[in-house]
């Protein structure tokens, strides 16, 4: 006779809520800068909370809601649940979780909109210190895991910022290649600021020297990506003189990188 395991159900619920959770946040913030009622993102009406909650579509304009909830709320549940059956050995489950529902929130703000809000960053630091000092307390104590995470932020920090710096450069040459071409600037930053601040609070939650290596994986994974988009370029025939200096969010690479640091390479 087949047992079902209840306790499972934890997880789901866990996981739709922070589901939820992660959908409001990157739904309202990027457009109020705070948390307020979330409206159709078609005609700006308000949502009932009873509406928004059951992904009912707009009342007034009778559109649906994006394809970017339902994968959120799947791919929540599916995380939640790995890390109960099997939790991040030195993050722990409780902490695990909440630093998940938030690199969702920062992967999925940044893919919309291109951002990394000044409130995440906050949240993140707060976030990322904690995290840093309770992974490095395993190995060098109390007082020295602090001191291990902080320069793990300053170091990340600080190579953001030059990388970001060189990043500026490059958007001058391409707006003066845009120019001589003829064509309207559209203010596309290689790096933003935002994902200097990023850095830093991943900084904190990897600690020395491992930001390194986390800026390392992350730059490997952004760099897969950008071959795939030149790819996509070249199949869809839409390759053009600029088309190699589209930019794409470097955000959800650095939180990927982070991410398989902290979750699987920690023992």
């Amino acid at each position: 006779m087949i047992q079902m395991d209840f306790t499972l159900l934890i997880p789901v619920v866990l996981g739709w809520f922070a589901g939820l959770f992660v959908n409001y946040v990157s739904d309202v913030l990027p457009v109020t800068r705070r948390f307020s009622q979330p409206a159709c993102p078609h005609c700006q009406t308000a949502f009932a909370w009873s509406d928004y909650l059951t992904f009912r579509a707009c009342r007034k304009c009778q559109t649906r809601r994006s394809l970017r909830t339902w994968i959120v709320q799947i791919v929540s549940i599916a995380s939640f649940t790995y890390f109960w059956l099997s939790p991040p050995l030195r993050l722990g489950l409780p902490l695990g979780l909440i630093v998940l529902t938030y690199f969702g929130v920062i992967i999925v703000i940044d893919l919309e909109h291109r951002l990394i809000l000044f409130p995440t960053s906050v949240f993140g630091a707060i976030l990322g210190l904690i995290v840093g000092t309770y992974v490095y307390s395993h190995f060098d104590g109390f007082p020295a895991s602090i001191l291990t995470s902080v320069l793990g932020g300053v170091a990340g920090f600080g190579i953001m910022f030059l990388l970001y710096q060189l990043g500026a450069f490059v958007a001058r040459m391409r707006a003066r290649r845009m120019r001589a071409a003829g064509q309207t600037e559209d203010d596309e930053e290689a790096l933003g600021g935002g994902d200097v601040y990023l850095t830093g609070v991943l900084g904190l939650m990897l600690g020395w020297p491992n930001i390194i290596l986390g800026i390392t994986a992350g730059a490997l994974i952004g760099g897969v990506v950008g071959l795939l988009a030149v790819i996509q370029h070249f199949i869809k025939r839409r390759y053009a003189e600029n088309s190699l200096m589209t930019f794409i969010p470097y955000g959800p690479s650095l939180v990927l990188g982070a991410f398989y640091i902290l979750y699987f390479l920690l023992k």
